[in-house]
């Protein structure tokens, strides 16, 4: 094999396909990257053996084609500091020498037969979207998705298309964000899959042009996005996924409106006096204001106010309070709307159109 390559384009598609390469594995052959060049073209493969991801460059010469693998972390370390415009790929043997200038780096390879098949993108039922939309979806959700060990379907986004629509659902027990979008595929189109937060949040590393067009398609072990560069697998989460329609609220009977700002500054504020093991800010509502209360033993206690526009009997409610500024963040208008019915209840926030987050309540002593 011999190409000749643009270094940033290089340099750029090593750095992606490092993101899901892992550093150690009981696998050898998969903490390489697998370069295979075609007549115009070259392309960046890696894998972790639950994402996988296909990143071609097309800007390159390819005096001979062939496939090699080479370490993936020594390669992107390398490339990474070369300051020429060109890179040169030349592999033969049992070793690939990548040069740029008076820089080279001579690398041993391994025999291209004992890195797993990575599948190609195909377009047989698959759905486009605009890079934006799909980003946006991942951003709303990905932050409520379980990190702790033992929630392992939770580990994942619950993605689904039903009805003209594309939903996808976070939760990790004590939280639910839950958003949805249209999306141009048949009337009676349906399917439903858990796919690994971590897949992705490198779908989203790679989505750069937000007007671009990406396809998107549900295997049976796998889900997949194509975009004009790059073609990304993740493996299905095989669990069951929490009836998260249950969990989100109806109308509540106690409603406020308030500068989601305001509330973000105010929550940080109350909680400084709690402790990492006792996070909890107890929200007091009156008609025209809210009162953040929250103490600690040892600590002391701080109390917060601002105005919101409030309708409902007088009534408190306890939250951890990062769970509030996590969502609070995400809200899209300076506003935010919270619907709740009692001090016991979920709350209810409304964070944009076709976006909600809900959050379970602390029982607290008062």
């Amino acid at each position: 094999m011999k190409v000749l390559c643009n270094r940033e384009q290089l340099r750029e598609g090593l750095a992606i396909v490092n993101g899901v390469i892992p550093t150690k594995s009981t696998r050898p052959a998969i903490e390489n990257v697998c370069l295979v060049a075609t007549e115009n073209a070259l392309e960046l493969v890696g894998t972790d053996l639950e994402i996988a991801i296909r990143y071609r460059l097309d800007d390159v010469k390819v005096a001979d084609t062939g496939t090699v693998l080479i370490p993936a972390r020594v390669a992107n370390e390398f490339v990474r500091d070369l300051s020429e415009e060109t890179v040169s790929i030349d592999a033969g043997g049992d070793n690939c020498l990548i040069s740029s200038g008076g820089d080279r780096v001579e690398l041993v390879t391994i025999e291209p037969d004992e890195f797993p098949v990575v599948a190609r993108f195909q377009e047989t039922d698959s759905y486009p979207l605009l890079a934006e939309t799909f980003n946006k979806q991942i951003h709303r959700t990905s932050f409520a998705a379980a990190r702790e060990p033992g929630r392992y379907a939770m580990h994942g986004i619950l993605i689904e298309i039903e009805e003209g629509r594309l939903r996808m659902v976070a939760t990790d027990g004590r939280r639910l964000a839950v958003t949805s979008t249209v999306i141009d595929c048949p009337e009676d189109a349906a399917h439903r899959a858990i796919v690994p937060t971590k897949g992705l949040q490198m779908f989203s590393r790679i989505l750069s042009d937000p007007m671009a067009r990406v396809r998107i398609s549900f295997e049976e072990t796998q889900f997949c996005l194509k975009t004009d560069q790059a073609e990304i697998y993740a493996r299905l989460i095989d669990g069951e996924f929490p009836k998260y329609s249950q969990v989100v609220p109806a109308e509540g009977s106690c409603k406020v409106e308030a500068d989601a700002g305001t509330l973000v500054n105010k929550l940080r504020l109350a909680s400084t006096v709690t402790s990492a093991d006792a996070r909890a800010v107890r929200l007091v509502f009156t008609e025209d204001h809210i009162e953040l209360l929250a103490r600690a033993t040892g600590r002391g206690r701080a109390t917060g106010q601002m105005e919101a526009s409030y309708q409902g009997s007088e009534v408190d409610i306890a939250f951890n309070p990062d769970f509030l500024i996590d969502g609070l963040k995400q809200c899209e208008s300076d506003r935010v709307h919270l619907e709740f019915n009692d001090r016991t209840s979920p709350g209810k926030f409304q964070l944009g159109q076709d976006y909600t987050y809900v959050v379970m309540p602390i029982t607290i002593d008062t």
